[in-house]
């Protein structure tokens, strides 16, 4: 897996061995064409992160900074990896928790995002819970930009908070719902 775009374009990624299912590249590419000028300046929230092929690619592309939530340990390695092997210490920062705990503690800290990257394991409710309890933490600033990877069995709402879906992309088994923060 290489980053396709940006400062880092053509830098690889290190997979995570089996247990993962990486967004893969024409998906990655066509929601970043989606997301266009957004990813520039932007403070960024990954979760679910993974390898954080998502979250880099945005700060390939000119954000400003990017925060990666992942409580797998085999993931979280490949994670911090990736993050150190293209010198993005600086810029990141690497919360090793599962989602709803993080969130409650970014939340209590007080800080805004601009975009989001939500890319948990298909089926079941896993993708609607996230964007549930994203919208409970209200961490995404006005105008936010929040993008769901989900299966396409799985059921997202409409509006979750202050979250409204703009559009459902899909892409074979894999569906991308772009929401706003109102």
């Amino acid at each position: 897996m290489r980053v396709i775009a940006g400062a880092l374009k053509g830098r690889r990624l290190a997979p995570v061995r089996g247990l993962m299912r990486p967004t893969g590249a024409k998906v990655r590419e066509a929601i970043f064409d989606i997301l266009g000028d957004a990813v520039i300046g932007a403070r960024v929230l990954d979760l679910f992160a993974g390898t954080g092929a998502l979250g880099i690619e945005a700060l390939s592309r000119g954000a400003e900074m990017a925060v990666f939530v992942e409580d797998h340990p085999e993931s979280l390695k490949v994670l911090r990896r990736n993050v150190e092997s293209l010198d993005l210490e600086a810029r990141t920062r690497v919360l090793p928790l599962a989602v709803h705990s993080a969130l409650k503690k970014l939340a209590v800290q007080g800080q805004k995002y601009d975009l989001a990257f939500l890319d948990p394991p298909y089926g079941g409710e896993k993708a609607a819970a996230a964007v549930q309890a994203l919208a409970a933490a209200t961490v995404m600033a006005p105008g936010a930009l929040v993008m769901v990877e989900h299966g396409r069995r799985d059921i997202l709402p409409e509006t979750a908070g202050n979250l409204q879906r703009l559009e459902l992309r899909r892409y074979g088994d894999t569906q991308v719902a772009f929401y706003q923060a109102v």
